[in-house]
């Protein structure tokens, strides 16, 4: 399952006084209207199936108990913590067979009390992000719930290893991981729009986690058909994936910076030091770019923070828009990111470098009543002619960037052991300035 736990949204304008005491009036226009027009058309189906609804005393039970098996999961791994973003558990293992087994206002219903769970024992974050997790997963699940319903007379059967209900249960499932995912990744991209599309939806690993999840919502609602004290069985190796998911979020997220999205600078740096000991064998050259945010602080004191660290996001979302898969990215720290760019030659890396700089240049980011536009310098080196380790290579780099800065910034240099070229005039582009001999 995918929830919105503590996504990142960028403040619009509007009264201070106001979006401080109330937050969602401080997200943008578009992601606003989303959340509301999700959570009423949540609220106006809870609603309609409250009404339609006789409660009967074995429906409460089971309902009772799956979600009880979804609140020892949460318990159980409330010590790991919970990874910013969009995180993924296995509480579907609970939820799916809530919507299988029970009528449509049980599926609604079964997020409230694990949200609330979660503000309060895991993390806890601005209420609005809980009230739209609770509406996009029991939207989902209320949908699941009454396809399933639609082609299956009688939850029971399930219970009985009948290939048809167990078909429609797959299919059902599959309908609630397609709604659900969508849901969320829509707000995530509305809160920020340079959030890519592959990065709230499905990747491989998303997909397989869909997967893994699915094939535990049937298995256990097929236990629970069996006999509900069957739960016992089921949530133990439950709960052991469950940690075992959240541990590996965790590990991921501790090598993120949380203000990018990159590699923080302790992981950059191991993943470089593993390309250039593969550069090393295979004789192969690479590049090494310092990437300096031009006059940053005078944002941070013009504009204030947040609006410096939407800068630092642009920035983060134009590096991984423009280079290649396999370069590796990351923020040094402050206002510096450092990019190492596989089987690149001078040549290569002078030209990936400007085309950052110049992309960069063109980004605009709102404050108040004005846009943002900031410059970068570039540092760069090559291995086999400025160094043949992450040290020396990062030194003649920073060397670089140093003089791109006393030339005027908003430039590329690389350090003295490379041959001058003319400068470039063409009228679209800033000239860079030769490297001193």
């Amino acid at each position: 399952m995918a929830a919105a736990s503590h996504v990142s949204v960028k403040p619009r304008g509007g009264s201070k006084a106001l979006t401080g005491r109330w937050p969602l009036l401080a997200q943008p226009r578009a992601l606003l209207a989303y959340i509301i027009a999700i959570v009423a058309l949540y609220v106006a189906g809870l609603g309609w199936f409250a009404v339609s609804t006789p409660i009967r005393a074995g429906d409460a039970l089971t309902f009772g108990a799956l979600v009880a098996c979804g609140a020892v999961c949460i318990e159980a791994t409330r010590r790991l913590g919970m990874p910013a973003g969009i995180s993924r558990d296995l509480l579907s293992a609970w939820w799916l067979p809530v919507a299988f087994l029970l009528p449509p206002l049980y599926a609604l219903l079964a997020p409230i009390p694990l949200q609330i769970l979660m503000q309060k024992r895991v993390r806890q974050t601005v209420l609005y992000r809980r009230v739209f997790s609770s509406a996009a997963l029991g939207l989902a699940g209320g949908a699941a719930s009454v396809a399933f319903h639609a082609l299956v007379a009688d939850p029971g059967e399930l219970g009985a290893g009948a290939v048809q209900p167990i078909g429609a249960a797959v299919a059902c499932a599959l309908l609630f991981a397609v709604l659900n995912t969508p849901l969320i990744g829509v707000a995530a991209y509305l809160a920020d729009a340079d959030t890519r599309w592959r990065d709230v939806l499905w990747d491989r690993e998303n997909a397989l986690l869909d997967v893994v999840e699915l094939c535990l919502g049937v298995i256990v609602a097929i236990a629970c058909g069996l006999n509900l004290a069957l739960l016992v069985l089921a949530l133990p190796p439950v709960v052991l994936l469950q940690r075992s998911l959240l541990h590996a979020q965790l590990q991921a997220a501790a090598r993120t910076d949380p203000k990018t999205g990159l590699l923080n600078a302790a992981a950059w740096q191991r993943e470089a030091d593993t390309e250039i000991v593969r550069a090393r064998r295979t004789g192969a050259r690479l590049a090494v770019l310092i990437i300096d945010i031009d006059h940053f602080k005078r944002v941070n004191d013009r504009h204030g923070h947040l609006v410096g660290d939407q800068v630092l996001a642009g920035i983060a979302a134009t590096l991984r828009g423009q280079l290649r898969e396999y370069d590796v990215i990351g923020r040094f720290g402050g206002e510096e990111f450092c990019v190492l760019l596989p089987h690149a030659d001078v040549m290569e890396a002078r030209r990936i470098a400007e085309r950052l700089r110049q992309h960069i240049s063109r980004m605009s980011v709102p404050a108040d009543e004005v846009s943002v536009r900031v410059t970068i310098s570039v540092g760069v080196a090559i291995s086999g002619v400025h160094g043949d380790d992450l040290i020396d290579l990062l030194t003649a780099a920073d060397l670089a960037l140093y003089r791109a800065k006393e030339l005027g910034r908003d430039r590329i240099c690389l350090p003295p052991t490379v041959p001058p070229r003319p400068r470039e005039t063409d009228e679209n582009q800033q000239p860079t300035e030769p490297e001193p001999a």
